[in-house]
């Protein structure tokens, strides 16, 4: 099987043996090659089941969903998220794409496990808990020959398995990077649901580097107050050099030679500079943490970040809201000079706790969020719950229960007690509705009800429960067409639109030098301030920036960790892939990228299906620019030891020095 050949797409480095195990565990478990392979989904009930399960997982993945699908958009791929048994939970990838995935069923509720599927990258990766790609011929069905899959395994905070993101393509447009990338961002859900973890424990996070803090790379450890260890992140265990399980032997004391009690004392002044402490293997590290000065003992004041600040479902009463920080979260921070958001923003003001329901129009990344946020943080609700909900990201599966809630036993799987819904939660404060025009039609309705008598009723129960919330709702799309097409509700779109506001795009905003400083300044509030060069900001200036704030945010956020302390950002600090497409030939329109200064490494890829060879190179190439960005950051990480990166990466030496005319020639050792 492994003699077949692979087309023009380059066969994935990794040890073959790990394939040859897996193919044997399939003919133990009676997979056959020529099987037709059953896709039948499960039951919605077991789904839901499995769903509810995996909400944790669910939620904090998501996001970062989106953002890899950003990565690999039009590239004839996918992105699916699992449970640790394998059954798919939530998939998002390119209309042509899902077409060929429905019929080799990529889509929820379907078991990719090696016992139902044999040998492919979700199973495999789940079964070995180690990231895997399995490309092509080395599947064990021919059925699923046609595709190629990376997977990396999540891991709890806890440190056990609990489920896997995986990236799934055709075969001919095989990409090396692309395990790495999807390696990344399971370290980033992993990092994420550690930060929402532990919410009474002392994390400490840490890097021999201090630029590297707040970074995917970090180290965080958390201890009781008293200093035993709890648990710590991949990258943790790593600059430790144990593993989870041997690090539960030890404590604070014992892995940075310090007493607890001194380390209260080095974090109890009003300076948020990072510290540098020793580790236990003799390694200098930089470390930050917060400490609450309530007390000898104290936990940090950083708690468990809930998207919308809700308490989590199941919880007897919301968790109080906290502190207000009006001068980074009001209108007012808001308000940087533009004449139509200070015209947005002058409105909204005339509204504010009047009862009015209130409509956020605007682009995907113009900041829907950070207004509504700020809305609800200059109302006199400001100190209740503030609860968004997204209603485009829950699955239609489980938004009812999301959002009314359910009494026990109301479906199989449901927790026990029941679990208040985000309606519930959101109680004497502000319901955020997030993408309304995603909401299924079926419970447009529901909500319309809730909105002009306020009472729910949630799943299973047989009584209504009186709420008091104020709504703000938002979308990108235009919902009066919806209403044309018959996908929205015509009353429950005038229930929500009190006052309809739109934010301004990026590319239409006067104040652009504002936003860029307010969003460094946010990076870069505990470190030493961040410059940007001149012919950068004309740079920054000219783009006509699709995703809106998020994508700028996301850009400088790169390029605060690139660059050194003191210096400004330079070209050289921005990421290889936006530099591309700014200098690509410009699009019809104002706000076009520029015109190219330099020509394009070529690049030779497989045609993808449903496509020619020239939309298969466009697309490898974006793809590629992501990989040698991922590249230079671990050779720069890694002080250009190309061993270490490669293993960061899990990618192969080779891998590197085949991409080295392409990597700044002062990073290769």
């Amino acid at each position: 099987m492994h003699s077949q050949a692979l087309g023009r797409a380059e066969s994935p480095a990794q040890d073959h043996s790990l394939i040859d195990k897996a193919h044997a565990r399939s003919r133990a478990f009676g997979v056959a090659l020529e099987d037709k392979p059953d896709y039948a989904r499960v039951g919605k009930g077991e789904l839901s089941a499995a769903l509810e399960e995996s909400r944790f997982l669910f939620q904090h993945a998501v996001p970062v969903m989106e953002t890899l699908y950003e990565q690999i958009a039009n590239t004839h791929s996918m992105v699916v998220l699992t449970s640790a048994q394998g059954l798919v939970l939530h998939s998002k990838g390119d209309s042509d794409f899902l077409e060929k995935a429905s019929n080799v069923a990529l889509m929820p509720g379907v078991d990719w496990s090696e016992q139902a599927r044999g040998t492919n990258a979700v199973g495999t990766a789940l079964a070995e808990q180690e990231a895997v790609t399995v490309h092509g011929a080395q599947h064990y069905m021919r059925a699923n020959q046609a595709l190629t899959c990376s997977c990396a395994p999540i891991f709890a905070p806890q440190g056990q398995l609990i489920g896997a993101l995986d990236v799934s393509g055709d075969h001919r447009s095989y990409h090396q990077h692309t395990l790495a990338l999807v390696r990344m961002s399971a370290q980033m859900i992993e990092n994420q649901m550690f930060a929402a973890s532990f919410p009474k424990a002392v994390r400490l996070h840490f890097h021999s580097r201090p630029e590297f803090l707040g970074t995917l790379v970090e180290g965080i450890a958390v201890f009781t107050p008293e200093g035993r260890f709890i648990s710590a992140n991949r990258s943790a265990q790593f600059q430790f050099g144990l593993s989870v399980n041997a690090l539960q032997a030890h404590t604070f004391s014992s892995l940075f030679d310090l007493p607890m009690s001194a380390l209260f004392e080095l974090f109890s002044g009003p300076s948020t500079a990072p510290r540098s402490l020793c580790l236990h293997n003799g390694v200098s590290v930089w470390c930050r943490t917060e400490i609450r000065p309530a007390g000898p003992w104290a936990a940090p004041m950083v708690a468990p970040l809930d998207e919308g600040g809700a308490s989590r479902p199941g919880a007897a009463e919301p968790r109080p809201a906290p502190a207000r920080r009006p001068h980074l979260s009001s209108l007012q921070y808001l308000d940087t000079g533009d004449e139509q958001l200070a015209s947005v923003i002058a409105k909204l003001r005339r509204v504010v706790d009047r009862d009015i329901p209130i409509m956020i129009l605007g682009e995907t990344g113009t900041g829907k969020d950070l207004l509504a946020q700020a809305i609800h943080n200059d109302s006199a609700r400001a100190r209740q719950p503030f609860v968004a909900v997204n209603c485009a990201s829950i699955p239609d599966t489980l938004i009812e229960a999301e959002l009314f809630g359910y009494e026990e036993g109301a479906f199989t799987g449901a927790r026990k007690k029941g679990a208040m819904g985000k309606i519930q939660q959101a109680h004497g404060g502000t319901l955020f509705l997030d993408e309304i025009g995603d909401m299924p039609r079926h419970l447009q309705a529901r909500l319309l009800r809730v909105l002009q008598e306020r009472r729910i009723s949630p799943l299973g129960a047989g009584k209504e429960i009186e709420v008091d919330v104020t709504v703000i709702s938002a979308t990108h799309k235009n919902l009066k067409e919806l209403i044309a097409s018959g996908e929205f509700r015509e009353d429950l779109y005038y229930r929500l639109n009190g006052l309809v506001v739109r934010l301004p795009a990026l590319r239409e905003r006067s104040d652009f030098q504002a936003v860029v400083q307010k969003v460094l300044k946010a990076l870069r509030e505990r470190g030493q301030p961040v410059r940007i060069a001149p012919e950068v900001m004309a740079l920054l200036q000219r783009y006509h920036w699709p995703g809106n704030v998020r994508q700028l945010h996301n850009l400088l956020r790169t390029a605060c960790v690139m660059v050194d302390e003191g210096s400004a950002v330079s070209l050289e600090h921005l990421p290889d892939d936006f530099l591309d497409e700014v200098h690509a030939p410009p699009a019809s329109g104002a706000g076009a990228p520029l015109r190219p200064q330099a020509p394009v490494a070529p690049a030779v890829h497989a045609a993808a299906p449903g496509g020619d060879l020239d939309e298969a190179d466009e697309a490898g190439q974006r793809l590629q620019d992501v990989a040698i960005h991922a590249m230079a950051q671990m050779l720069r990480l890694h002080k250009g030891n190309v061993s270490a990166a490669a293993k960061a990466l899990g990618v192969s030496r080779n891998t590197i020095y085949r991409k080295k005319n392409l990597l700044p020639p002062d990073l290769l050792d």
